[in-house]
């Protein structure tokens, strides 16, 4: 069963705790209440339950949909003659990872490699999605990884992307998230971290298709 958020507007005091509580993006406030502004990107888990002082925010159980994130997909790859007879312990193409760790639970923000570096933030899926992710986008970035649907405590998330920029001074900062809709809680993060800072960084966003396409690729202000 799918869980269906209900806003008691009569309850509602409009404090807006409940915004940012909905890492899916899926919660505004308009017109002085909470409005659920997307189903779709409500996935159910319940966050902004717990942050409404007035008990306005509810859920009732409803028929699964599917989320358009979890749906399983099968891909069909071209056939490549050139290919067909490399042996899975030739010598592989050289990874353009520079550091490790790069979970962003594990990353120190400190780190020496970090500063004055160019940042990639990326969806964990990202790198399994796209073909060409180190030679592509990767070569010449430091680089950490998360996931907004399921990583905890995605506080701290924010906490070390505000020292990324203010303290180790990185030039740049590229967030690369999938299509799906629990992934706009990455580029949430990053708003907020941003939104705190007291040092302005060029950041590029990045959305990836489930198939491995490049959606979007531009430099965006925040």
């Amino acid at each position: 069963m799918k869980r269906r958020i209900i806003i008691d507007e009569d309850k509602c005091n409009g404090c807006g705790l409940c915004v940012p509580a909905c890492h899916e993006g899926a919660l505004q406030i308009i017109n002085g209440k909470a409005v659920l502004v997307s189903e779709l990107m409500c996935d159910g888990l319940g966050d902004c339950i717990g942050e409404c002082p007035e008990g306005a925010i509810s859920f009732e159980e409803e028929a699964p949909r599917g989320c358009p994130g979890s749906a399983s997909r099968a891909f069909s790859q071209p056939e490549s003659t050139e290919n067909q007879n490399v042996s899975r312990h030739a010598p592989s193409v050289a990874s353009a990872l520079t550091h490790w760790p790069v979970q962003m639970h594990l990353v120190n923000p400190k780190a020496g490699h970090f500063h004055g570096s160019d940042l990639l933030l990326a969806a964990d899926c990202a790198a399994f999605t796209l073909g060409n992710f180190h030679n592509g986008y990767l070569t010449g970035k430091t680089l950490a990884i998360a996931c907004p649907k399921l990583d905890s405590n995605r506080e701290s998330y924010v906490e070390k992307l505000r020292i990324l920029i203010d303290e180790s001074q990185i030039n740049t900062l590229t967030v690369m998230v999938m299509e799906v809709p629990c992934c706009n809680g990455l580029l949430q993060i990053a708003q907020l971290a941003l939104s705190q800072t007291n040092r302005r960084v060029p950041v590029k966003v990045i959305v990836i298709s489930v198939d491995g396409q490049v959606k979007q690729d531009q430099w965006q202000m925040f």
